[in-house]
């Protein structure tokens, strides 16, 4: 007879899952026993945060639930920060945590926590297995919480004495729904009727064939599109009808464009702070329609007219069926948003005494990307230039943590290189967050992995010093630190270091991303460059 936690692989292994994620622990020593012989990859992690953020982008890449596993308490406490960004980017993701025995739940054991109450208020579905006959049932909840929806986190605590007992259940199959095919014709009678529309691009659309059917559809109604908060993959950058993306720090052109819309389509987004512009954005005189495959995010902060629940692809697919017809002034709009677009990706060339503004860097980054590659981003000011400056192709990848979260580039990236071998994997990452989880550049080296690591040193937290500089001029507490010899550091991980100090040295950093093999690229990277104050003077 199996055991639960053969069981629960056997669940895994059935939906496709050929991958997980884990720091080992003793609690749950049986999973891993489990996983001994089964069809699937077991990467092995040296912090639970980095495992669950590679197990994060490793679902973005396959539409599948992304598995991770952690011991129980401090493992769990370290795995939290890759369930809070899953449930940002609604990624479906599933945290296996194993628990203290079964008869020492909630007596206060050695590093036993009520999993319920620590993760109940923004994961999808906690579940907690007190019994083997239990496993079966726990993880087809788990799998269809994670998919349905709009996909999140889910968490599954199972006791360690529960994982190794045998269990007689049968073999549950996930709950699989159909996506609902809406009425295409009242957003097709608002769209021949709109002179000035906006197609707002969301996470919906990140599924298989997505893309393609999102750029069919503004192709043939001529619609512009914008992205949300840090997908510009979705639509490609170079296309006539790429409007740009809502993210931090818009231009004030662009907003106030887009305050003119006569027509808003938020197609697969939940309408977050940051795409709305700190929910200034509908106004309550723009025509909204809103498509979002869960109805608890309809109608939240703004009304809409219609507030379809359905899955964006669905929504797109019936909408072939209709005779597109568009005012002819719509082409007037579609060229507007686009040059508003164009000159928001100039970038002016400065010279900065304490190295290179970052912007340049991405560029040059971009240049070299093939078309088919990835890059994944960790949060930080250096970031910011890759959603904006940088022309992104069909193809293309960008994998960038929508919560914010630092720590996410470098295991995603690793996450990326084990799923895309054939393809560049490239990782930009700021001198703070590469210690955060750069160790698991040591997957890499064990793996033989060829991934370009692209580190800009300024020696400080820059996103939270500009803030800093804006609200307490001069007062600098907090936001700077010592760096080690991060050439050693780099090369320590079997990567050929390559050290950008100048724009002479842009060449051969585009060669090293081109090349094949590993590149550990260090830029020495401005710090006056962004800071606002200092850079006031510097123009004066």
């Amino acid at each position: 007879m199996p055991s639960a936690a053969q069981m629960l692989v056997d669940f895994l292994c059935r939906q496709g899952v050929d991958r997980a994620f884990c720091v080992p622990g003793e609690s749950y020593i049986a999973l891993l026993d489990a996983i001994h012989d089964a069809p699937m990859d077991l990467v092995v992690c040296r912090q639970e945060g980095g495992a669950g953020f590679a197990a994060l982008a490793d679902a973005r890449l396959t539409g599948l639930p992304g598995v991770f596993m952690v011991s129980r308490g401090p493992g769990a406490c370290n795995a939290s920060i890759a369930l809070h960004t899953a449930e940002q980017d609604a990624v479906p993701l599933i945290l296996l945590i194993g628990q203290v025995e079964a008869r020492n739940l909630r007596r206060d054991a050695f590093q036993e926590i009520d999993y319920r109450r620590m993760f109940g208020g923004f994961c999808k579905f906690v579940g907690e297995a007190t019994r083997p006959e239990q496993v079966p049932e726990l993880i087809a909840r788990a799998w269809a919480a994670a998919t349905g929806g709009v996909p999140g986190p889910v968490v599954l605590s199972l006791p360690e004495d529960v994982l190794a007992m045998a269990c007689a259940a049968p073999a549950v199959a996930p709950t699989r729904v159909e996506a609902a095919a809406p009425d295409p014709a009242p957003l097709a009678a608002l769209l021949r009727a709109a002179e000035r529309p906006i197609l707002l691009a969301g996470h919906g659309l990140e599924g298989e064939g997505g893309r393609a059917a999102l750029r069919r559809f503004a192709e043939a109604w001529n619609l512009p599109v914008a992205v949300s908060f840090r997908r510009q993959d979705l639509f490609p950058n170079d296309h006539p009808l790429y409007a740009g993306d809502m993210g931090l720090r818009n231009p004030d052109g662009q907003r106030d464009a887009f305050a003119e819309a006569d027509l808003v389509v938020a197609l697969g987004t939940r309408l977050a702070d940051i795409t709305t512009q700190g929910y200034s954005w509908p106004a309550p005189s723009q025509r909204l329609v809103h498509v979002c495959a869960d109805p608890r995010f309809l109608g939240w902060h703004f009304p809409a007219d219609p507030a379809i629940v359905a899955d964006a692809r669905a929504l797109l697919a019936v909408m072939e069926g209709e005779a597109p017809g568009f005012p002819q002034g719509r082409a007037v709009w579609c060229r507007r948003l686009r040059d508003l677009h164009l000159a928001d990706t100039k970038v002016a060339r400065r010279d900065w005494p304490d190295g290179l503004p970052f912007a340049e860097v991405a560029q040059a980054i971009g240049e070299a990307l093939p078309e088919d590659g990835i890059l994944t981003l960790d949060a930080g000011t250096f970031g910011a230039p890759f959603y904006r400056k940088v022309s992104w192709k069909p193809g293309q990848r960008l994998l960038a943590p929508i919560s914010g979260a630092m720590g996410f580039g470098t295991p995603a990236a690793v996450a990326a290189a084990l799923r895309c071998p054939g393809r560049t994997v490239a990782c930009a990452v700021g001198d703070g967050g590469a210690l955060m989880t750069g160790g698991e550049l040591a997957v890499a080296l064990e793996r033989k992995l060829p991934l370009k690591l692209i580190l800009s040193e300024n020696g400080g937290y820059a996103s939270i010093r500009i803030h800093q500089e804006h609200q307490h001029p001069g007062r600098v507490s907090g936001t700077m630190f010592g760096n080690p010899d991060f050439g050693r550091w780099i090369e320590s991980f079997g990567l050929t270091l390559l050290r950008v100090n100048t724009r002479d040295d842009f060449s051969a950093m585009r060669e090293a991303i081109r090349r094949p093999g590993p590149a550990g690229i260090l830029v020495r990277t401005s710090m006056e460059a962004v800071l606002p104050r200092r850079s006031a003077l510097a123009a004066e």
